[in-house]
């Protein structure tokens, strides 16, 4: 079965950890009859945590797809992981999505990454609605959480639901646009309307008053009807808060307990009658200037790949998003980057790890292309008559890494093949050699990111991966400018070599890392000799005097020299050139350079004070704070690299795991004294040790 692009509705689950998205996924599938039952997270045969880590650990880990169908209208719903390790997930989530759906407490109200999430909603201006969840434990409530939101928030947060008692008195719920009541079912069975209790109706009308004046909003016509009539009726009422809803003028608030599918069937009409479906929606491109192409179901069919699995018995799996025309069986299209031709085979929807034929996917579906060899995560698929290319998703970079061997030498190429895989699955992870400091490292979004995809490896292909702290790309450089000669004279029998090189070096601006200039008068070096020159030069700054890093940021003027009529060559005049660096920078002020990150971290305000003196001891300089609401501030710094090499886990040590942050390389900046003595003392015992 294939559904028209306004029939389709694309919905984000996300919320801090433990807030009960996997259980509301669960539910929904349950309401709309695409599972029997709902299993709870602890039995570990959810739909959506379905891999061994997931289960042994009883938290989501990837994005996960499922969908329901009412009424002719397909829901597709992304559950995502709250641990802020996987955000990549979330993030891929929001770019796929029209709208989303964020949990939060009854309890613990907004937490940290709950204002993560909803300042990446902010900035893609994405609609979004909230669920109060377990409104049925202890110390429950609806208005708190209310409070908390409309505190932190600038948003005009409405209720579409509102709860029947709470914590031990917790009944149920009423949905305020259907105007019915909801009593809790009990776990694995349904909810069914009831009237409003009697006790309950007036306090019914003070919300829904709200309700329809805040869909009145949504568009000109019901509020001018509104002001005339003080109602809508309930079409109307549907249509202002679907208007208002899409226009981002609003974040209904839904309530219940997803543990017992309590409000659950009112999230679901809810999403069918109101959330937006991808007709208006635009896809951004890659190409600079590009005007985002709007989801359109004419025309020739494009599509984006937004995640990638490789599965052991179907191979690998490309989830993917419609853009334009149709996607259905058996059509070619043409792998932009590959610049490649593939032809569709069969088309899937997924729920979970289940694939489930589909006949087509029109503009705005999801769905799940198979043995597409060459597809990976962002890439975009066309008709090659129509090429476009859709920009990729702007994961957030990793900010935690390590340096990985293999226990067993003959075990090395294994291990980075499997890395490799794990890249390709997951796009906050990253591997890659370092020729300079000779080690393969490994990046992620957290320590329980990484150990992970590296426990995952050695359970399941018996790879023993060992692991150490990265050594920092360090670099040299000069500090005054300096002249040095040298004269490579060489005999051994027939031709000799020769060449004498006279060079003048000074520092240049941070960052601009060379240059070369020819500066000879009357032809003391031939033409022909100077590319030898240059290459010398080149060939001295890979390895600087002090601790043999990298030279940079260096202006190199070759003014004077001689040659000899027999013995010199290309190689002489390398050689010659190479040994005047060398002399030269011994005089010119040689110093370290250290590279140094700009740091974001996210912490609830009782940790400031302790994150501001672990930075300071860090030799970190703060650049500002700000106070994000509702307790959370973002502290921003500089910091050098090498102090931050195991921040992670520290960070989550000061704050008991509930802070987070967010690194990217800035510059390099100059060190001395202790820590420079240090850092060559290092780079020597590790020469000499080999």
């Amino acid at each position: 079965m294939s559904f028209a692009t306004d029939a389709i509705r694309n919905i984000a689950i996300a919320g801090h950890g433990a807030t009960g998205k996997t259980t509301m996924f669960e539910h929904l599938l349950a309401a709309g009859g695409t599972i029997d039952r709902a299993e709870p997270v602890a039995s570990g045969k959810t739909v959506s945590d379905y891999t061994d880590e997931e289960i042994e650990r009883k938290i989501s880990i990837h994005l996960a797809l499922g969908h329901v169908e009412v009424d002719g209208t397909i829901v597709n719903l992304m559950d995502t992981p709250g641990a802020s390790d996987f955000v990549g997930e979330v993030v891929t989530a929001f770019r796929t999505s029209e709208s989303a759906l964020i949990l939060v407490g009854a309890k613990e109200g907004v937490q940290i990454e709950t204002v993560k999430l909803w300042r990446r909603l902010d900035a893609r201006e994405k609609p979004r609605m909230v669920f109060i969840n377990k409104l049925d434990v202890e110390r429950a409530e609806f208005d708190a959480p209310l409070a908390d939101l409309r505190e932190k928030f600038k948003a005009t947060f409405v209720p579409i639901c509102i709860p029947i008692g709470a914590a031990e008195n917790f009944r149920g719920v009423i949905d305020l646009v259907n105007n019915k009541a909801y009593l809790a079912p009990g776990a694995g069975s349904s909810e069914d309307a009831q009237e409003i209790p009697d006790e309950m109706k007036e306090i019914v009308e003070e919300y829904r008053s709200t309700l329809i004046e805040a869909a009145a909003e949504g568009d000109d016509a019901l509020l001018e009807k509104y002001f005339e009539e003080e109602t809508l009726t309930d079409e109307e009422l549907r249509t202002g808060l679907r208007a208002a809803f899409a226009a981002n003028k609003i974040v209904p608030v839904a309530c219940g307990a997803a543990e017992f599918g309590s409000g659950v069937k009112a999230v679901l009409d809810f999403f069918v009658s109101a959330a937006p479906s991808p007709v208006g929606a635009h896809e951004p491109v890659a190409s600079e200037g590009g005007e985002p192409v709007p989801v359109n179901p004419d025309g020739p069919p494009s599509c984006f790949v937004f995640k990638t699995t490789i599965d052991q018995f179907s191979g690998k799996l490309s989830f993917t998003k419609v853009i334009t025309g149709v996607v259905s069986p058996d059509v070619d299209l043409y792998n932009v980057r590959e610049q490649n031709k593939q032809r569709v085979g069969k088309i899937f929807r997924a729920i979970g790890k289940k694939l489930v034929d589909a006949d087509a996917l029109h503009a705005g579906d999801i769905g799940v292309l198979v043995k597409l060899d060459t597809a990976k995560s962002f890439d975009t698929l066309c008709s090659q008559e129509a090429p476009v290319q859709y920009e990729a998703v702007a994961v957030p970079q990793p900010v935690h890494s390590v340096a990985v061997f293999a226990a067993s030498k003959k075990d090395e190429d294994r291990m980075n093949q499997f890395l490799q895989r794990a890249a390709e699955e997951d796009t906050t992870f990253t591997i890659r050699y370092n020729p300079e400091t000779k080690q393969t490292v490994v990046s992620g979004m957290g320590e329980l990111h990484i150990n992970m995809i590296l426990n995952k490896i050695k359970e399941k292909q018996n790879v023993e991966i060992r692991t150490e702290v990265p050594k920092v790309p360090y670099r040299e450089t000069i500090t005054k400018s300096s002249e040095a000669e040298y004269t490579h004279k060489k005999q051994t029998g027939g031709h000799g070599q020769y060449g004498r090189v006279v060079l003048q070096i000074k520092p240049l601006g941070r960052g601009e890392k060379y240059s070369f200039e020819n500066a000879i008068k009357g032809g003391a070096i031939s033409k022909g000799y100077i590319p030898g020159v240059e290459k010398g030069i080149l060939e001295g700054m890979e390895a600087g005097i002090l601790a043999g890093y990298p030279v940079v940021d260096i202006a190199a003027t070759v003014i004077d020299g001689k040659e000899h009529p027999v013995d010199s060559s290309e190689m002489s005049f390398k050689l010659a050139s190479k040994g005047a660096l060398t002399a030269a920078m011994e005089k010119a002020g040689p110093v370290l350079l250290e590279p140094v990150v700009n740091l974001k971290v996210y912490t609830n305000d009782e940790y400031v004070g302790d994150i501001l003196s672990d930075l300071s001891s860090r030799r970190g300089r703060v650049l500002g704070q700000e106070a994000l609401g509702g307790g959370i501030t973002e502290i921003d710094a500089q910091v050098p690299q090498a102090e931050l090499l195991r921040y992670s886990i520290d960070l989550r040590s000061i704050t008991s795991g509930t802070a987070s942050f967010e690194m990217e390389f800035s510059h390099y900046n100059p060190i001395s004294g202790r820590i420079a003595d240090e850092v060559i003392a290092a780079a020597k015992a590790s020469s000499d040790g080999g």
